[in-house]
């Protein structure tokens, strides 16, 4: 059971039927009774997480409008509203609205489904097929041509070793791929907001470099890191981790050898951001628009070189976006980029008594 306070004024619930009370800590959605003036006297324990709330106070206009009449009328209304998933940038959360009055003028129950992830689940289904179709044909062709080859070579052991070890090297670009299409489902076939782990900032880092430091070693590239901010985020760690692994790794796969990559962060405003710098090959200006896109490859040839699906950044954007943040990119050809992924910091809301 979640108490707020207002006007330094502890609201117990202690008018609430407990039959009442114990069916709303049944339901799977989640719920708000309010008093007059739209003062919180119930909330579910997961509220917090779909940004309906701020200090106690409900922050959605549209709700509020919807609350409005249900006091007007004394008659249940249904509707749809979105909030954002953070303070920036494009993640919305899309939410079915239920207010039921509960007395006459006083008592008022709000019930909040997240349709976000029903709609996510359809859009995978419609996408899938398509992006996996096309972008298998090349590996799976090339692994066809090349048994042939190796078959037609059999009397020369030459030959079909340069065979054998470019078919181990489509064979890796496949099963990467493959990894990649599933990790890209995975994402959009959940929520990390709907039952969100408190994460270090940290740890958060500390792991990503860690899983990105033999392909660095093995092109000579250092990882350099200034003093990473103390800070926590909601989310699921294993996304988060993924994310900024992907932005490190392709700092390493696109810099030349020897040179450094540079790992820092920034709290500001209640954002951290997490900046990966390197001295690679630069992004043209007229191509920084689309390096988001799904399966889009600045230069194929050196993708194909590095192993790129053309997968990560897309990943690392569905991250950022899930988990109410943004990511963005500054670069100069020839010079490097800097990939910044931005997160909201968590507090609990200063309304909160637990």
């Amino acid at each position: 059971m979640r108490l707020f306070r207002q006007d330094s004024q502890v609201l117990e619930p202690d008018a609430l039927p407990p039959v009442l009370l114990e069916a709303l800590g049944q339901l799977d959605q989640n719920a708000l009774v309010l008093a007059p003036g739209e003062v919180i006297v119930f909330a579910s324990e997961n509220i917090d997480h779909i940004g309906i709330l701020r200090d106690g106070l409900i922050q959605s206009q549209e709700l509020l409008a919807i609350i409005r009449v249900v006091r007007r009328t004394n008659n249940k209304q249904t509707g749809t509203i979105e909030v954002p998933r953070g303070p920036i940038g494009e993640g919305r959360h899309e939410l079915t609205v239920n207010v039921i009055p509960l007395i006459r003028e006083q008592l008022v129950l709000v019930l909040l489904s997240d349709e976000s992830q029903a709609q996510r689940i359809q859009d995978v289904r419609r996408d899938f097929v398509a992006n996996v179709s096309h972008e298998l044909k090349t590996p799976i062709g090339a692994l066809l041509l090349l048994s042939e080859a190796v078959l037609g070579a059999k009397d020369d052991p030459a030959a079909v070793e340069k065979f054998a070890t470019r078919m181990q090297i489509e064979s890796k670009r496949l099963t990467d791929l493959v990894q990649e299409i599933i990790n890209l489902s995975r994402l959009q076939d959940s929520d990390p907001l709907s039952v969100p782990s408190e994460l270090n900032v940290q740890d958060l880092v500390s792991e990503a470099i860690d899983q990105s430091q033999v392909g660095a070693d093995s092109r000579k590239i250092e990882i350099l890191t200034g003093e990473i901010a103390h800070g926590v985020v909601l989310g699921d760690r294993d996304q988060i981790i993924m994310a900024i692994q992907n932005l490190v790794e392709n700092a390493v796969n696109y810099s030349p050898e020897g040179t450094k990559v540079t790992v820092s962060t920034l709290i500001e405003n209640g954002i951290v951001t997490i900046s990966i710098t390197d001295q690679g090959i630069g992004i043209s200006e007229s191509e920084q628009d689309r390096i988001f896109e799904r399966f889009y490859r600045v230069d194929p040839a050196r993708s194909r070189q590095s192993g790129g699906t053309g997968l990560g950044l897309s990943i690392v954007k569905h991250v950022a976006t899930n988990h109410g943040g943004e990511v963005s990119v500054w670069s100069v050809e020839n010079v490097g980029s800097t990939f910044s992924l931005k997160l909201p910091l968590f507090s609990k809301s200063e309304g909160e008594v637990e």
